[in-house]
């Protein structure tokens, strides 16, 4: 009867949907009770949805250094109640509070963490088994957990989130614990932003040095409103300013697996594809035959941008006219 811990997380007063995939995740491990643990002021209806979407018992930081967004508090939190309900593994998300809490949850359980996991699995000997990327993304690597308690980060879209059944019930229990922080968030700056987010969209239009120019990117604007979806970029556009940084996708920026995902002038290199290979239907524009992302991609055009892409751009306008 295997027992789960999800570090949870609420953005805009809402359960992220990250939160709601480590539910569904822990469904998958067999868990016979889950447990989320969420921090944030006004958080009681936020608590009943988890328990809608699976949760068993949810326990909230409602006060103090945690409810205002420190990960000091929020890790201390955590390990109060993995301590406390002895977890036989602990979900988070690979985001930017699960790569801050998750890595020194673990440490302070004196285990190890298993990060960017893609799927999880129970092997013959009721093992936890994690796919997740290595090598930059060229390789997925199948490994197996151990140890007690498993310490795993989701990459954000691998899990289908389950139904919530508004008839579930469950307990919900303010966690006390020790407040010990050596940091403070002193302000917040929230991006701006239009449209769809990226990691949230269906469609992501890419583009990379190969469009020359910041310049290009108005046009892959034009594309993704025609397609309902968002822009990324690569490193490399990103580096040269054309674009801001927010735009990344790959290794050290954002990892997206929307239902289409169009790379206009991006070569493949593999810290990029890192970010993206997860994506259901891959198009890539290039007009260098012999660029990596071809070998990568489900569809490939072969040649200039500035002459694919209108015509492709009209030629949806008719079909969707």
């Amino acid at each position: 009867m295997a027992k789960a811990l999800i570090v949870g997380e609420i953005h805009n007063q809402e359960l992220t949907a990250t939160t709601l995939e480590s539910i569904a995740a822990a469904q998958i491990l067999e868990a016979s009770s889950i447990a989320v643990i969420i921090a944030g002021y006004d958080i009681e209806s936020i608590a009943e949805h988890a328990i809608f979407a699976g949760a068993d018992h949810v326990y909230t930081v409602s006060e103090g250094p945690a409810a205002d967004g420190e990960f000091d508090d929020l890790v201390n939190a955590a390990y109060k109640v993995a301590i406390e309900i002895k977890p036989d593994f602990v979900l988070g998300s690979k985001t930017i509070t699960g790569r801050d809490v998750m890595p020194r949850l673990a440490f302070r359980l004196g285990t190890i963490l298993v990060t960017d996991c893609m799927s999880l699995e129970r092997d013959d000997a009721r093992r936890i088994c994690a796919t997740r990327p290595t090598y930059g993304g060229n390789v997925n690597a199948k490994v197996a957990c151990l140890g007690e308690p498993a310490v795993l980060s989701l990459r954000p879209k691998s899990f289908e989130v389950n139904d919530s059944d508004r008839s579930r019930k469950g307990e919900i229990q303010e966690v006390v614990f020790d407040s010990n922080i050596r940091t403070r968030v002193i302000k917040k700056i929230e991006e701006q932003s239009e449209g769809i987010s990226l990691q949230d969209a269906k469609t992501v239009i890419a583009g990379g040095r190969g469009l020359g120019g910041p310049e290009a990117f108005s046009k892959l604007h034009d594309l993704a409103l025609v397609l309902g979806g968002a822009v990324g970029a690569s490193r490399a556009a990103c580096d040269a300013g054309w674009v801001p940084s927010s735009y990344q996708v790959g290794l050290t920026g954002k990892t997206v697996t929307p239902d289409l995902y169009i790379a206009i002038g991006i070569s493949g290199a593999s810290q990029h594809m890192a970010g993206c290979s997860n994506s259901k239907t891959l198009v890539a524009i290039n007009k260098d035959e012999g660029a990596n992302i071809f070998k990568e991609a489900r569809f490939g055009v072969k040649g200039d941008w500035e002459k694919v892409l209108p015509a492709f751009i009209e030629q949806l306008h008719e079909l969707i006219d």
